[in-house]
């Protein structure tokens, strides 16, 4: 056994813990289908959001922790709930009569509002392959509504018209009587005017495979379950899938904890072994709420990845997933920051100490080198002394700092600097705050000020920021953290900053000199 495998079997990172588990499914034997599935569900209802990426980024660093101590082969079906009715429009999108005019039509029967697919689905669908290719995950996109009217889904929908009555019992316990008296596991779709209906069902043909029902005006119909005339309920839906493809592994958010009973008796039901779960925690706007896919509310895909890396975004995924994250703008440069730490920490790490990192996992074992000689928050400063607008400007700082430094040559450096850029005008220049020192703040500044003008040393962040230290250490300040803030909210505007020492180096003593004098003269406001 490999020195690395033997890590991973000890190792106490979560994708390892949930891989180990997910073995000993098959510890007496192989899967008879080949492989090992792992599957993450879409509701298409709206855009997609950056909760949708984090459970297949998850899902992901658990197939590859699951290949690294098994050598069973493994698949990723990333499956799109797009036959689902639209029950509401979302608020975040054009054309809302358009939409309002076709509610309850399956999502791929709905026009697009943004005129470039053919349905609402096929552009959410598309939105959502466009990311997670973007990314490189490796996976296959099933479609709800391709499932259901190509016959992949029949086999299921016969065996639960066969099986009716003890999958109503499954539902019927969890619903209240009012919505138990109309409830069925079937919601067929009506031949005419093509929406999803929610009707209480007159018969169930188990031999011929048919429902009877009366629509809204009392009509009565017969259709097939199969073909895509009907589908289930999403809670049946959910445990049907997981019997027709016989998935392995699958995880959701914490909402859907409460069902899961309900989506393993539905699959026992239909004759098959449930998978294997992880429930992770909600992600959060900055107000504390749910991320809704139909509000729009946190942060979007696309705007994390305006003013980040990929590889952030993935690291703040893979952090603590069963506590409850709040995204917003905010939580971008620890997030930059904390991920090249861990890159750099990497190469010297033992294989114990790896398998733990979370740029193990981010990687899939092939980690990168990281080329970020400036850290992000510094950036960000650099960024709002120089008022900088564009990274020509930047790299004119940073090859003092670096000088063997090119945007050729440190690309992810060369990115970050235009991410910092964009992320200063558009977060940190609209809010900054500047102040006047108080006596003891401005003696100490002044201080600072002359032994800078007088620094004959090498341009060392270390040692500028013993200097820094010094200052105010010799001006009495009870605690030196008061000391940097202060120098953070009259020379930068923000109440938190770098480290001092490494921000002159990078900005320059005579950059650094006129800073000061500006602030010691008010006009940096």
């Amino acid at each position: 056994m490999s020195e690395l495998r033997e890590a991973a079997l000890r190792s106490k990172a979560w994708p390892f813990e949930e891989a180990r588990r997910l073995l000993k499914r098959y510890e007496k034997a192989p899967p008879e289908k080949g492989y090992v599935l792992f599957e993450t569900g879409y509701g298409p209802s709206g855009l997609p959001h950056i909760g949708t990426f984090g459970e297949v980024a998850r899902t992901t660093m658990i197939r590859r922790a699951f290949e690294v101590i098994s050598d069973i082969p493994t698949r990723l079906i990333c499956f799109s709930d797009d036959m689902d009715g639209m029950r509401k429009v979302p608020e975040n999108v054009p054309n809302q009569e358009l939409l309002y005019a076709n509610i309850q039509k399956p999502l791929t029967a709905v026009p697009d509002p943004f005129e470039e697919f053919d349905s609402f689905g096929a552009h959410n669908n598309a939105m959502l392959r466009r990311f997670l290719d973007t990314f490189g995950f490796e996976y296959e996109f099933y479609s709800a509504t391709e499932f259901y009217k190509s016959g992949q889904f029949d086999a299921i929908l016969l065996r639960a018209a066969e099986k009716y009555d003890d999958l109503m019992k499954i539902m019927l316990k969890s619903l209240r009587e009012e919505r138990a008296a109309t409830y069925s596991i079937f919601l067929p779709i009506h031949p005419e005017t093509g929406r999803v209906l929610y009707v209480p069902m007159k018969n169930v043909d188990a031999v011929n495979g048919t429902v009877t029902f009366d629509d809204e005006d009392g009509k009565e119909w017969t259709l097939p379950v199969t073909g895509g005339n009907v589908k289930l309920q999403w809670k049946p839906d959910f445990g049907a899938r997981w019997a027709a493809l016989d998935v392995d592994f699958e995880m959701y958010g914490k909402d859907h904890s409460t069902n899961t009973p309900i989506y393993d008796g539905i699959c026992r039901t239909l004759g098959v072994r449930p998978p294997e779960h992880f429930t992770y925690e909600l992600f959060l706007d900055q107000n504390g709420e749910k991320i809704s896919k139909s509000k729009g509310n946190g942060l979007s895909i696309d705007e994390w990845l305006t003013y980040a890396s990929t590889e952030s975004l993935s690291y703040f995924m893979y952090q603590k997933p069963k506590t409850a994250k709040r995204m917003h703008f905010d939580v971008i440069p620890k997030a930059m920051d904390e991920y090249h730490q861990q890159l750099r920490a990497y190469p010297d790490q033992t294989p114990d100490q790896q398998v733990n990192n979370p740029v193990y996992h981010i990687h899939g074992g092939d980690v990168p080198e990281s080329k970020m000689v400036v850290p992000f928050s510094m950036l960000l400063n650099l960024a709002s002394a120089a008022g900088a607008q564009d990274t020509d400007a930047m790299w004119g700082f940073i090859r003092r700092y670096a000088q063997d430094a090119t945007p050729e040559t440190h690309p992810d450096l060369d990115a970050a600097a235009g991410f910092a850029v964009r992320y200063y005008n558009d977060f940190v220049k609209p809010g900054k705050t500047f102040r006047a020192p108080t006596d003891q703040e401005r003696a100490a500044l002044e201080d600072l000020l002359g032994r800078l003008k007088a620094y004959e040393g090498a341009m060392d962040a270390e040692e500028l920021q013993s200097l820094v230290f010094a200052v105010g250490k010799d001006h009495n300040f009870e605690n030196l953290r008061d000391w940097f803030k202060a120098i953070y909210e009259v020379l930068l505007g923000a109440s938190q900053g770098p480290r001092f020492g490494g921000f002159i180096a990078l900005y320059g003593l005579a950059e650094t000199c006129a800073l000061i004098e500006e602030g010691l003269a008010g006009n940096l406001g």
